[in-house]
């Protein structure tokens, strides 16, 4: 096992091509479609790594992470943003975390999970 990481996206094209694409080069992914259901998934088992789409319904994925990250009890887990937003970069560099731009390209896919997955 190479990591498991926990994909958010409201878009459900999106969370199997990333499924897919992550599985098939060896490592453990958890979905999930809000951050109501994501919450419960670091909860349950918590990831190495978190792909969080920016722009999703009821809460944003800048303010689930802030909410992630400012509660103590949930371990401190790495993110990567997944928006096709012009400013997500900025905003991740705020919150110190990685940023691809959609469409995910594969190499840059697999280049940023290298980059912010610990190593085990």
């Amino acid at each position: 096992m190479r990591g498991r990481i926990l994909i958010i996206d409201d878009e459900e094209v999106m969370r199997e091509l990333l499924r897919l694409h992550l599985t098939s080069a060896g490592y453990t992914v958890q979905v999930a479609v809000d951050a109501i259901s994501a919450g419960y998934e670091m909860l349950q088992n918590p990831p190495d790594l978190i792909m969080c789409d920016v722009e999703m319904p009821h809460m944003n994925g800048v303010q689930l992470i802030s909410a992630l990250r400012a509660d103590k009890t949930v371990p401190a887990v790495p993110v990567i943003f997944l928006t096709s937003v012009d400013e997500g970069e900025v905003r991740a560099d705020e919150m110190s975390a990685g940023y691809l731009q959609k469409p995910v390209r594969l190499e840059a896919l697999l280049a940023a999970v290298q980059r912010y997955l610990p190593r085990r």
